[in-house]
Protein backbone atom coordinates (compact mmCIF):
# COMPACT_ATOMS: atom_id res chain seq x y z
CA UNK A 1 0.00 0.00 0.00
CA UNK A 2 1.61 3.26 -1.17
CA UNK A 3 1.15 6.72 0.34
CA UNK A 4 -1.67 7.41 -2.09
CA UNK A 5 -3.65 4.88 -0.03
CA UNK A 6 -3.40 7.28 2.90
CA UNK A 7 -4.92 10.03 0.77
CA UNK A 8 -7.72 7.68 -0.36
CA UNK A 9 -8.52 6.83 3.28
CA UNK A 10 -8.61 10.54 4.08
CA UNK A 11 -10.90 11.36 1.16
CA UNK A 12 -13.30 8.55 2.09
CA UNK A 13 -13.48 9.83 5.66
CA UNK A 14 -14.13 13.38 4.47
CA UNK A 15 -16.87 12.17 2.10
CA UNK A 16 -18.55 10.23 4.93
CA UNK A 17 -18.57 13.29 7.17
CA UNK A 18 -20.14 15.42 4.42
CA UNK A 19 -22.88 12.81 3.94
CA UNK A 20 -23.64 12.78 7.65
CA UNK A 21 -23.63 16.58 7.81
CA UNK A 22 -26.14 16.78 4.97
CA UNK A 23 -28.71 15.10 7.20
CA UNK A 24 -28.80 18.07 9.60
CA UNK A 25 -31.72 20.43 8.96
CA UNK A 26 -31.12 24.15 8.40
CA UNK A 27 -32.67 25.08 11.76
CA UNK A 28 -30.57 22.51 13.64
CA UNK A 29 -27.46 23.75 11.85
CA UNK A 30 -28.07 27.35 12.98
CA UNK A 31 -28.47 26.22 16.59
CA UNK A 32 -25.33 24.08 16.36
CA UNK A 33 -23.24 26.94 14.94
CA UNK A 34 -24.40 29.34 17.65
CA UNK A 35 -23.67 26.77 20.38
CA UNK A 36 -20.17 26.12 19.01
CA UNK A 37 -19.46 29.85 18.79
CA UNK A 38 -20.60 30.47 22.35
CA UNK A 39 -18.84 27.52 23.99
CA UNK A 40 -15.62 26.72 22.11
CA UNK A 41 -13.76 30.05 21.84
CA UNK A 42 -10.98 30.63 24.37
CA UNK A 43 -9.15 28.18 26.61
CA UNK A 44 -10.63 24.81 27.42
CA UNK A 45 -8.77 22.65 29.95
CA UNK A 46 -9.47 19.40 31.72
CA UNK A 47 -8.59 15.78 32.16
CA UNK A 48 -9.42 12.37 33.55
CA UNK A 49 -7.67 10.27 36.19
CA UNK A 50 -8.40 6.53 36.25
CA UNK A 51 -7.08 4.17 38.95
CA UNK A 52 -8.00 0.50 38.92
CA UNK A 53 -7.22 -2.75 40.71
CA UNK A 54 -8.04 -6.40 40.04
CA UNK A 55 -7.44 -9.18 42.57
CA UNK A 56 -8.02 -12.94 42.85
CA UNK A 57 -7.08 -15.16 45.79
CA UNK A 58 -7.04 -18.98 45.58
CA UNK A 59 -6.43 -21.38 48.48
CA UNK A 60 -6.57 -25.17 47.96
CA UNK A 61 -8.55 -24.57 44.79
CA UNK A 62 -9.16 -27.98 43.19
CA UNK A 63 -9.71 -26.60 39.69
CA UNK A 64 -6.27 -24.99 39.72
CA UNK A 65 -5.11 -21.47 39.00
CA UNK A 66 -3.02 -18.76 40.61
CA UNK A 67 -3.72 -15.85 42.89
CA UNK A 68 -3.07 -12.50 41.26
CA UNK A 69 -3.26 -8.78 41.82
CA UNK A 70 -3.02 -5.99 39.25
CA UNK A 71 -2.93 -2.21 39.34
CA UNK A 72 -3.57 0.17 36.43
CA UNK A 73 -3.40 3.94 36.25
CA UNK A 74 -4.13 6.43 33.48
CA UNK A 75 -3.90 10.23 33.49
CA UNK A 76 -5.27 12.04 30.42
CA UNK A 77 -4.93 15.83 30.26
CA UNK A 78 -5.80 18.40 27.61
CA UNK A 79 -5.54 22.14 27.05
CA UNK A 80 -7.05 23.80 23.97
CA UNK A 81 -6.98 27.40 22.81
CA UNK A 82 -9.57 28.15 20.09
CA UNK A 83 -10.03 31.50 18.36
CA UNK A 84 -11.77 32.63 15.20
CA UNK A 85 -8.65 32.25 13.05
CA UNK A 86 -6.63 29.54 14.79
CA UNK A 87 -6.76 26.50 17.07
CA UNK A 88 -4.01 25.19 19.38
CA UNK A 89 -4.48 21.77 20.98
CA UNK A 90 -2.34 19.98 23.58
CA UNK A 91 -2.77 16.43 24.88
CA UNK A 92 -0.81 14.44 27.46
CA UNK A 93 -1.45 10.78 28.33
CA UNK A 94 0.43 8.95 31.09
CA UNK A 95 -0.25 5.27 31.72
CA UNK A 96 1.25 2.56 33.89
CA UNK A 97 0.19 -0.90 35.08
CA UNK A 98 1.67 -3.81 37.06
CA UNK A 99 0.67 -7.46 37.58
CA UNK A 100 1.76 -10.01 40.18
CA UNK A 101 0.84 -13.72 39.94
CA UNK A 102 1.15 -16.56 42.38
CA UNK A 103 3.65 -16.32 45.23
CA UNK A 104 6.27 -14.63 43.08
CA UNK A 105 7.98 -11.39 44.10
CA UNK A 106 8.10 -10.43 40.41
CA UNK A 107 5.83 -7.59 39.31
CA UNK A 108 5.28 -7.63 35.55
CA UNK A 109 4.58 -4.49 33.55
CA UNK A 110 1.30 -4.54 31.61
CA UNK A 111 1.06 -0.88 30.57
CA UNK A 112 3.68 1.86 30.24
CA UNK A 113 3.40 5.01 28.14
CA UNK A 114 4.12 8.70 27.86
CA UNK A 115 2.36 10.35 24.92
CA UNK A 116 2.34 14.11 24.26
CA UNK A 117 0.82 15.87 21.24
CA UNK A 118 0.70 19.56 20.34
CA UNK A 119 -1.06 20.82 17.20
CA UNK A 120 -1.43 24.38 15.95
CA UNK A 121 -3.66 25.31 13.01
CA UNK A 122 -4.53 28.52 11.13
CA UNK A 123 -7.98 28.61 9.58
CA UNK A 124 -8.11 28.59 5.76
CA UNK A 125 -11.88 28.46 5.32
CA UNK A 126 -14.82 26.73 6.95
CA UNK A 127 -13.63 23.53 8.68
CA UNK A 128 -10.14 23.63 7.08
CA UNK A 129 -6.83 24.63 8.70
CA UNK A 130 -3.16 24.78 7.82
CA UNK A 131 -1.64 22.84 10.71
CA UNK A 132 1.64 21.81 12.27
CA UNK A 133 1.85 18.85 14.66
CA UNK A 134 4.41 17.56 17.16
CA UNK A 135 4.10 14.16 18.84
CA UNK A 136 6.46 12.59 21.40
CA UNK A 137 6.19 9.04 22.79
CA UNK A 138 8.26 6.89 25.12
CA UNK A 139 7.92 4.78 28.29
CA UNK A 140 8.69 5.12 32.00
CA UNK A 141 10.60 1.99 32.97
CA UNK A 142 12.47 -1.03 31.61
CA UNK A 143 10.59 -3.68 29.65
CA UNK A 144 11.42 -7.40 29.72
CA UNK A 145 10.63 -10.50 27.72
CA UNK A 146 9.24 -12.48 30.65
CA UNK A 147 10.10 -14.85 32.30
CA UNK A 148 13.58 -13.35 31.67
CA UNK A 149 13.60 -10.28 33.92
CA UNK A 150 17.36 -9.73 33.98
CA UNK A 151 17.94 -8.29 30.47
CA UNK A 152 15.90 -5.25 29.45
CA UNK A 153 14.54 -5.20 25.90
CA UNK A 154 13.32 -1.58 26.18
CA UNK A 155 13.96 1.44 28.41
CA UNK A 156 13.09 5.12 28.80
CA UNK A 157 13.97 6.71 25.41
CA UNK A 158 14.82 3.28 24.05
CA UNK A 159 12.68 3.60 22.11
CA UNK A 160 11.52 7.21 22.02
CA UNK A 161 9.64 8.70 19.08
CA UNK A 162 9.45 12.31 17.89
CA UNK A 163 7.21 13.13 14.96
CA UNK A 164 6.98 16.61 13.40
CA UNK A 165 4.45 17.18 10.60
CA UNK A 166 3.16 20.03 8.41
CA UNK A 167 -0.09 19.69 6.51
CA UNK A 168 -3.82 20.43 6.53
CA UNK A 169 -6.60 19.54 8.95
CA UNK A 170 -10.29 19.03 8.31
CA UNK A 171 -12.40 19.77 11.42
CA UNK A 172 -16.14 19.69 10.63
CA UNK A 173 -17.14 19.29 14.28
CA UNK A 174 -15.68 19.15 17.76
CA UNK A 175 -15.68 15.35 17.82
CA UNK A 176 -13.97 14.57 14.49
CA UNK A 177 -10.64 15.66 12.98
CA UNK A 178 -8.71 14.43 9.96
CA UNK A 179 -5.12 15.58 9.58
CA UNK A 180 -3.09 14.92 6.41
CA UNK A 181 0.61 15.90 6.34
CA UNK A 182 2.66 15.29 3.17
CA UNK A 183 5.78 16.69 4.92
CA UNK A 184 6.61 14.65 8.01
CA UNK A 185 9.78 13.84 9.92
CA UNK A 186 9.69 10.72 12.10
CA UNK A 187 12.64 10.19 14.45
CA UNK A 188 13.27 7.02 16.48
CA UNK A 189 15.65 7.27 19.45
CA UNK A 190 17.47 4.38 21.14
CA UNK A 191 19.64 6.11 23.75
CA UNK A 192 20.72 2.91 25.54
CA UNK A 193 24.16 1.80 24.31
CA UNK A 194 23.53 -1.95 24.48
CA UNK A 195 20.21 -1.75 22.64
CA UNK A 196 21.57 0.66 20.03
CA UNK A 197 24.50 -1.72 19.35
CA UNK A 198 21.94 -4.47 18.74
CA UNK A 199 20.16 -2.32 16.15
CA UNK A 200 16.93 -2.40 18.15
CA UNK A 201 13.70 -0.70 16.95
CA UNK A 202 14.98 -0.19 13.40
CA UNK A 203 17.91 2.06 14.38
CA UNK A 204 21.16 1.09 12.63
CA UNK A 205 23.63 -0.76 14.82
CA UNK A 206 25.75 1.54 17.04
CA UNK A 207 23.60 4.57 16.13
CA UNK A 208 21.23 6.33 18.54
CA UNK A 209 18.75 7.96 16.12
CA UNK A 210 16.95 6.96 12.93
CA UNK A 211 15.28 9.70 10.88
CA UNK A 212 12.61 9.10 8.25
CA UNK A 213 10.82 11.48 5.90
CA UNK A 214 7.37 10.71 4.58
CA UNK A 215 3.62 11.25 4.67
CA UNK A 216 1.39 11.09 7.75
CA UNK A 217 -2.34 10.77 8.37
CA UNK A 218 -4.07 11.12 11.75
CA UNK A 219 -7.80 10.65 12.31
CA UNK A 220 -9.60 10.98 15.65
CA UNK A 221 -13.29 10.51 16.44
CA UNK A 222 -15.29 10.67 19.66
CA UNK A 223 -18.90 9.55 20.06
CA UNK A 224 -21.27 9.38 23.03
CA UNK A 225 -22.96 6.04 22.33
CA UNK A 226 -25.52 6.64 25.09
CA UNK A 227 -25.67 8.33 28.46
CA UNK A 228 -22.43 7.69 30.40
CA UNK A 229 -20.89 5.60 27.58
CA UNK A 230 -18.28 7.20 25.33
CA UNK A 231 -16.23 5.72 22.48
CA UNK A 232 -12.95 7.26 21.27
CA UNK A 233 -10.67 6.12 18.47
CA UNK A 234 -7.44 7.42 16.95
CA UNK A 235 -5.75 6.12 13.79
CA UNK A 236 -2.23 7.12 12.71
CA UNK A 237 -0.57 6.08 9.42
CA UNK A 238 2.97 6.87 8.26
CA UNK A 239 4.71 6.05 4.97
CA UNK A 240 8.48 6.52 4.49
CA UNK A 241 8.99 8.05 1.03
CA UNK A 242 12.58 6.79 0.67
CA UNK A 243 12.38 3.23 2.01
CA UNK A 244 9.57 0.74 1.29
CA UNK A 245 6.79 3.37 1.09
CA UNK A 246 4.24 0.59 0.56
CA UNK A 247 4.92 -0.73 4.08
CA UNK A 248 2.84 1.69 6.13
CA UNK A 249 3.35 2.07 9.88
CA UNK A 250 0.03 1.76 11.70
CA UNK A 251 -1.04 2.86 15.18
CA UNK A 252 -4.73 2.41 16.03
CA UNK A 253 -6.08 3.10 19.52
CA UNK A 254 -9.60 2.76 20.88
CA UNK A 255 -11.07 3.55 24.29
CA UNK A 256 -14.55 2.67 25.54
CA UNK A 257 -15.48 4.48 28.78
CA UNK A 258 -18.51 3.56 30.87
CA UNK A 259 -19.42 5.71 33.87
CA UNK A 260 -21.09 3.79 36.72
CA UNK A 261 -21.43 6.82 38.99
CA UNK A 262 -19.54 10.01 39.79
CA UNK A 263 -16.34 8.22 40.84
CA UNK A 264 -16.57 4.65 39.53
CA UNK A 265 -15.96 3.79 35.89
CA UNK A 266 -15.07 0.93 33.55
CA UNK A 267 -12.67 1.50 30.66
CA UNK A 268 -11.64 -0.87 27.88
CA UNK A 269 -8.68 0.21 25.76
CA UNK A 270 -6.95 -1.43 22.80
CA UNK A 271 -3.84 -0.51 20.84
CA UNK A 272 -2.82 -2.12 17.54
CA UNK A 273 0.67 -1.40 16.20
CA UNK A 274 2.62 -2.34 13.09
CA UNK A 275 6.07 -1.01 12.21
CA UNK A 276 7.94 -2.72 9.39
CA UNK A 277 11.29 -1.66 10.89
CA UNK A 278 10.76 -3.36 14.27
CA UNK A 279 11.74 -7.04 14.41
CA UNK A 280 10.00 -9.20 16.99
CA UNK A 281 11.36 -12.59 18.12
CA UNK A 282 8.80 -15.37 18.61
CA UNK A 283 8.71 -19.05 19.50
CA UNK A 284 6.37 -20.39 16.82
CA UNK A 285 6.71 -24.03 17.89
CA UNK A 286 6.36 -23.23 21.61
CA UNK A 287 9.42 -25.34 22.41
CA UNK A 288 11.28 -22.64 24.32
CA UNK A 289 13.54 -21.77 21.36
CA UNK A 290 13.26 -18.57 19.30
CA UNK A 291 12.74 -19.70 15.71
CA UNK A 292 11.37 -16.63 13.90
CA UNK A 293 12.33 -12.95 13.80
CA UNK A 294 10.59 -10.22 11.83
CA UNK A 295 8.01 -7.43 11.83
CA UNK A 296 4.65 -8.45 13.29
CA UNK A 297 1.32 -6.94 14.32
CA UNK A 298 1.44 -5.90 17.97
CA UNK A 299 -1.73 -5.74 20.04
CA UNK A 300 -2.49 -4.63 23.59
CA UNK A 301 -5.80 -4.64 25.50
CA UNK A 302 -6.34 -3.15 28.96
CA UNK A 303 -9.55 -3.46 30.99
CA UNK A 304 -9.75 -1.17 34.01
CA UNK A 305 -12.45 -1.04 36.69
CA UNK A 306 -12.00 1.49 39.44
CA UNK A 307 -11.83 5.09 40.54
CA UNK A 308 -12.30 7.82 37.96
CA UNK A 309 -12.16 11.59 38.43
CA UNK A 310 -12.94 14.03 35.64
CA UNK A 311 -12.09 17.73 35.79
Amino acid sequence: MHFKSILIVGLLAVTSIHQLSAQVTEGEDKIRKKTIKDTTLGWKKGGVINLGMAQASLTNWAAGGESSIAFNGLVSLYGHRVAKKYAWENYLELGYGLLNQGNSDLWKKVDDRIDYTSKYGRKIKKSWYYAGLLNFKTQWTNGYNYPNDSVAISKFMAPGYLLVAVGAEYRPSSNFTLYIAPFTSKNTFVLDERLSNQGAFGVDSSKRVRSEFGGYLRMSWTKDLMENIRFQTKLELFSNYTHNPQNIDVSWETLLSMKVNKYISVTLGTHLLYDDDIDISVDENRDGVIDAVGPRVQFKQVLNVGFSYKF
